[in-house]
């Protein structure tokens, strides 16, 4: 149920075509959901609860 996404690292390129390191962070969300009558906070990634929003009501 959670997303196991991690932070991904690409080049920037310059018009001059340099390179230089940049990082693209998960766009991470917090939601509450019950689970077997247990209320928790967990942290998920938009993209999946997007995908899968249906399990979360």
């Amino acid at each position: 149920m959670f997303s196991w996404k991690k932070t991904k690292s690409w080049n920037n390129r310059s018009h001059s075509n340099r390179a230089t390191k940049r990082n693209f962070k998960v766009n991470l969300i917090k939601k509450k959901v019950i689970i077997d009558g247990v209320p928790l906070t967990i942290k998920i990634s938009s993209s999946y609860y997007k995908k899968y929003r249906h399990l979360f009501v």
